[in-house]
């Protein structure tokens, strides 16, 4: 079988797919999201918003050019698509987004915003101006240093221009990625080295740095259900 294909049984638990339906899987390309949090876009037209039936389906569609992903049109049914990625469908006036749910899988929910939050995972100064990587492997020039590794900053599509800033410091709402208390948002009461504290509804906890994701102030930027 080819590279472009992977076994069912094999792929990362965050898929939310049938895993006895064939034996295999596409593969998809290469990109800014991680196995474990990405997907193809034939993965996610087929199994997970259920628009196709076969790869032949979704190819015709992308092919097209009928497909938007975070307000560009995409061509490759191989497109890697992941965490907090925005997906068009501007025939069918229907847009998505992916995100992680409780239960530590990649889902795609009705969006109804036209802006993107992006986690700042590096940073740089270029000349008199700042570079910012973030997660999804976007980067964008800036004059502002206001902005910090961790921080979040809200997008808008497809320009990619910074819409707001999103400190990554307590009293903000932090949105869990991975661990333990994936999908969960909470309330981010202390921030040391390591780790982080957040507080729910229900309860307290500490978790990982690496796995916060600031997503608002007093409420979410972006709808999560």
């Amino acid at each position: 079988m080819p590279k472009n294909h992977l076994k069912r049984i094999s792929v990362p638990r965050t898929w939310l797919i049938e895993r006895k339906r064939n034996t295999w899987i596409t593969r998809p390309n290469c990109g800014a999201h991680s196995l474990s949090q990405g997907t193809s876009v034939n993965t996610l037209l087929k199994e997970m918003l259920e628009f196709a039936k076969t790869s032949r389906d979704v190819k015709n569609i992308v092919y097209k050019k009928t497909v938007l992903v975070d307000g560009k049109k995409i061509d490759d049914f191989r497109f890697n698509v992941g965490l907090m990625d925005v997906i068009e469908f501007p025939d069918i006036k229907e847009s998505y987004r992916i995100i992680i749910n409780k239960q530590n899988k990649l889902v795609a929910i009705k969006n109804t915003h036209s802006e993107k939050p992006c986690k700042i995972v590096g940073k740089k100064k270029i000349g008199k101006l700042f570079q910012l990587n973030l997660f999804d492997g976007k980067n964008i020039l800036t004059d502002n240093n206001d902005y910090k590794v961790n921080d979040t900053i809200v997008i808008t599509l497809p320009d990619n221009k910074i819409k707001s800033h999103l400190p990554f410091k307590t009293d903000m709402l932090g949105y869990l990625t991975g661990g333990n208390h994936v999908g969960e948002v909470g309330n981010i009461e202390h921030i040391d080295r390591e780790n982080v504290r957040l507080k729910t509804e229900n309860e307290t906890f500490e978790t990982k740095k690496e796995y916060v994701f600031v997503i608002g102030k007093d409420k979410p930027a972006i709808n999560l259900t």
